[in-house]
């Protein structure tokens, strides 16, 4: 392994990302993505805030992340996008909502899906807490965790009985899409609330320069949500909320006859490749403000979710593949606080069980059945359990001083009643446990009457095999067919951060920056490896502990307040990673690499009335793995093209009932896809949208 030194920090800051409008006065914005309330200033991470303005402004939620410090979005198709972050994606970064487990076993290696299958509308914000967590969630976070906040009932928080209607519209051009969201938010202050919500949108083919109009690159969402609180008394509240989210008919264009080459990019062979989803999610939760001298705060919470998902694939011989999986995941997680002193503790347990069903049909050009397989996309009537208990200790130890210590146990257990064995093509079964204790140290500096900050930090993380790892079947990049994999053991990581901060911003004047750098260690990276064999004209590929390898980089922020109205930000990231793999002499790239980003915006607020430009530029991303050279319908021969974006924003009262927004998007008709993607993002446009209370 070359190795490299650990870079010193760039940045991350308590402050939105650079497409959310500056806001006159400054905001406090606390952080439960680490199992605290407590502001992003008092804490050791690496933070970022994506408001709501942010959220209801974006197509959908992949792509209101884009222009976060260490962040990149990759889109296999229009309704299917995953953020890298810090190089890690899929199954490496955690998803949680409301601090509730959104991963399943069914999570693949690569950009998956699936966390396009949660409405942004329904969502008041999200926090991104960059860097490894397997000390407070356990396995998978290691890139980056991503808390979602549900919208909650405002009645609540009112005095006596209250309810409001609210209607956002939002119609785009270039994307061709309509998005609307009905609530209704009623209910009787410090006694109970209930919101509910509808959102329909309707998505058309893409218009993106250069190439025009996209084929099949359009579909359809539905999704309704109700978030319910009760004070049962002085010290006990009853939330409860469920979402019911479908897709349908959503195209992998890049691996069909429809897709357009970009840049030198090969079109597939499929005449039709694509998927109906449904994902329900719903959880009760009981917090208690115990006012105990050992206890200060409990959460209890209970977890239901369940993914749906139906695909169709139709080869260039006219045969058909359909398959089909249901996941449903069960949790417990049980939450705990005590404030003693200056000591803070934080600790609990949590368990998640999930039960996957999968089915696999082979049809001909007439519809009729060839065979059933054994197995659908991952090993049919499989489980998953995993299940940890934790504890992290804050302490402060000087006026200017603190530690924050944790350490957790964590235990995975995988079953798979059938599956393929990939030998003889029969029936098998597997079953394997594996555990873990994960650790971390970090040193916060936070100097009294200072404008300066400085935190330090070492922690590591792990990832366990789940279904998709060890029962994988099927397509997977445009040339590749996996098969099943047992031999795996848990991936490793160590992560070495560092943070500066500096800032005197106030609500007219004033500046801010900080810098983050991290440095990751890898070992037992589990990758798909080629076995040897060509099958129906795919590299058939396994999955295997193959490498060994690192991943470093940095972020940075900066905001400068020039007075009451006027601001200025920008920022800017890059990370690189390399890893050693069988039948290579030297080190090679890991898929994917995120190429060096950065974006500055100017924001002006008046009364208001909300303008913002933003510039936001995008490297060559020509750092390619061995992989991402053989992955042609993706990308193009030598890389992804460098791009610069040139977005303005506007937003503005409308009377005293809501606002409207108009959007120009892509104001140079830039011709570009983020690296990685299987499709181009749209061309030059404009958004409308309305948002009314009454």
């Amino acid at each position: 392994m070359r190795t490299r030194p650990l870079l010193l920090s760039l940045l991350s800051a308590a402050i939105a990302p650079s497409h959310a409008f500056a806001n006159n006065a400054i905001e406090e914005i606390v952080v439960t993505a680490v199992r605290q309330q407590a502001a992003l200033e008092d804490l050791p991470y690496a933070s970022y805030h994506v408001s709501e303005d942010s959220l209801k402004q974006a197509r959908s939620l992949p792509e209101s992340l884009a222009g976060i410090p260490g962040v990149s979005v990759q889109k296999t198709a229009n309704g299917q996008g995953s953020p890298f972050i810090r190089g890690f994606t899929g199954y490496r970064t955690l998803a949680l909502i409301d601090g509730v487990r959104y991963n399943n076993s069914v999570y693949r290696d690569g950009p998956s899906e699936y966390f396009g299958l949660i409405d942004s509308q329904g969502l008041s914000g999200l926090e991104l807490i960059n860097g490894p967590a397997s000390v407070l969630y356990g396995s998978d976070a290691i890139g980056g965790t991503l808390n979602l906040h549900s919208k909650s009932p405002t009645a609540f928080e009112n005095n006596g009985f209250s309810k409001q209607f609210r209607q956002q519209l939002r119609w785009s051009s270039a994307e061709n899409s309509l998005r609307s969201r009905s609530e209704l938010d009623i209910g009787r202050g410090n006694d109970w609330g209930l919101l509910a919500g509808f959102s329909y949108k309707d998505f058309g083919s893409v218009k993106a320069a250069d190439l025009g109009t996209l084929a099949t690159s359009g579909y359809s969402e539905r999704s309704y949500d109700i978030h319910y609180k009760k004070q049962l008394n002085e010290d006990w509240q009853l939330q409860a909320l469920y979402q019911n989210l479908q897709q349908d008919d959503v195209w992998r264009t890049h691996s069909t006859i429809y897709a357009k080459p970009f840049a030198g990019s090969s079109v597939g062979s499929d005449l039709r490749r694509s998927k109906d989803q449904q994902r329900r999610f719903g959880y009760l939760k009981l917090i208690g403000q115990n006012k105990t001298p050992w206890i200060d705060r409990t959460e209890i919470t209970l977890s239901r979710q369940e993914w749906i998902e139906f695909g169709q694939r139709q080869r260039s011989s006219s045969d058909w593949v359909v398959e089909r999986f249901d996941s449903r995941m069960s949790g417990l997680d049980i939450q705990l606080h005590s404030q003693l002193g200056d000591h803070q503790f934080t600790y609990g347990l949590d368990i998640y069980r999930d039960l996957v069903d999968t089915g696999r049909r082979e049809l001909d050009s007439q519809g009729q059945l060839i065979r059933e397989r054994i197995q659908g996309p991952v090993g049919d009537d499989s489980r998953f359990s995993q299940g940890g208990i934790y504890t992290q200790w804050q302490y402060t130890i000087h006026d200017d001083w603190q530690w924050q210590i944790g350490s957790r146990y964590t235990w995975v257990r995988a079953s798979i009643a059938r599956f393929e064995d990939p030998s003889n093509g029969q029936v098998a079964s597997y079953a394997q446990q594996w555990n873990n204790v994960s650790s971390s140290l970090k040193l916060l500096w936070q100097p009294q009457d200072s404008n300066w900050q400085a935190w330090f930090g070492i922690s590591q993380a792990f990832r366990a095999p789940n279904i998709a790892d060890l029962s994988r079947f099927g397509a997977s990049r445009s040339n590749e067919t996996e098969i099943a994999a047992l031999a795996l053991s848990p991936e490793h990581f160590l992560t070495g951060e560092a943070s500066l901060r500096w800032s005197n911003l106030d609500a007219d004047s004033g500046a801010l920056w900080q810098l983050n750098a991290f440095h990751t260690d890898i070992e037992d990276y589990i990758s798909s490896t080629p076995t040897g064999r060509i099958v129906e004209g795919l590299i058939e590929v396994s999955k295997a502990n193959s490498s060994n390898g690192y991943m470093h980089g940095f972020e940075a922020i900066a905001q400068w307040r020039l007075n009451h109205h006027w601001q200025l930000k920008a920022n800017a990231s890059w990370v690189q990673g390399e890893q050693s793999l069988p039948d290579f002499r030297d080190d090679q790239y890991f898929s994917r690499s995120m190429p060096f980003s950065g974006s500055a915006a100017l924001a002006w607020n008046h009364l208001g009335h909300k303008v913002e430009i933003e510039l936001r530029h995008n490297s060559k991303a020509n750092h390619l793995s061995p992989a991402d050279l053989d992955d042609t319908q993706r990308i193009p021969p030598g890389g992804t093209p460098a791009f610069t974006l040139l977005n303005i924003r506007s937003e503005h009262p409308l009377s005293s009932v809501g606002n409207w927004y108009l959007d120009l998007n892509n104001v140079t008709d830039e011709a570009y896809r983020s690296h990685g993607s299987g499709i181009n993002e749209p061309g030059r446009g404009i958004s409308v949208g309305v948002d009314i209370r009454w």
